[in-house]
């Protein structure tokens, strides 16, 4: 198992993309430490990786919250791979945008990852080794919209992974982006369920990927498999930029 004895956190892991990610860096022998705002579906991602055989535990946490942020840094304490997936879009046009949901998608998509990473990355460098996966859009790269505000937030935390990646460099700590396309989760199909599908239908692959898949891009840049890449993108999008 090319994660054992490793300590990982997954934000947003109560559903979606996050649960998926949790319970494959748990398959491959990481200890997952599980956060997000649901208790409930927090709950039952634990359950899904004890009942395979993994170790997992639960921390509530509103990515929204800076002060809540900051508990999970010392309640966590130290990880070897910490996933930035945490992320809310409330879509609206530009002229509609109005500035208390425009506020909370720069707090969840951008501060908290931001103060996540800086307040665990320090025990990574001391140790010498770490990887931060960030999770963003196809929406960070092509006018989609829309999505103005979302795809601005997820644009600077794909800045924020090349800057970290130079900040870091030399120390063993690898810092790589997964931009998914459209994908087939709870959230979005309840928020943006024709759209998705939508979107899904144009791509080259003619469909929305399902949370697992995006789940392996993100385990293979937590492993050792991807020991050259840091400060890059993976853009797994069914070929929906390609052409």
């Amino acid at each position: 198992m090319e994660l054992q004895d490793q300590r990982a956190l997954v934000t947003g892991a109560t559903s979606g993309i996050g649960r998926e990610t949790a319970k494959l860096l748990a398959r491959e022998g990481a200890t997952v430490i599980v956060t997000g705002r649901n208790p409930e579906g927090g709950a039952k991602t634990v359950a899904e990786i004890e009942a395979a055989g993994g170790r997992a535990s639960f921390v509530a946490a509103d990515m929204s919250d800076i002060e809540a942020v900051r508990r999970l840094v010392t309640e966590v304490g130290e990880v070897d791979v910490l996933v930035n997936n945490a992320a809310i879009f409330p879509f609206a046009p530009t002229i509609e945008q109005d500035v208390p949901d425009f506020d909370a998608m720069f707090d969840v998509n951008v501060r908290a990852p931001y103060f996540l990473t800086a307040g665990l990355v320090p025990k990574m460098l001391a140790k010498g080794s770490g990887s931060i996966v960030n999770v963003t859009t196809i929406a960070a790269a092509v006018g989609m919209p829309d999505s103005s505000v979302y795809g601005a937030s997820k644009a600077a935390l794909e800045s924020l992974t090349r800057t970290w990646a130079a900040e870091f460099s030399g120390s063993g700590v690898r810092v790589n982006n997964v931009s998914p396309g459209p994908v087939h989760t709870e959230k979005v199909l309840a928020q943006n369920g024709d759209l998705v599908e939508k979107l899904g239908s144009m791509t080259q692959l003619g469909r929305t990927a399902a949370p697992v898949e995006i789940a392996e891009v993100i385990l293979f840049l937590a492993s050792p498999r991807s020991s050259y890449l840091t400060g890059t993108t993976i853009t797994a999008d069914g070929g929906a930029i390609a052409v």
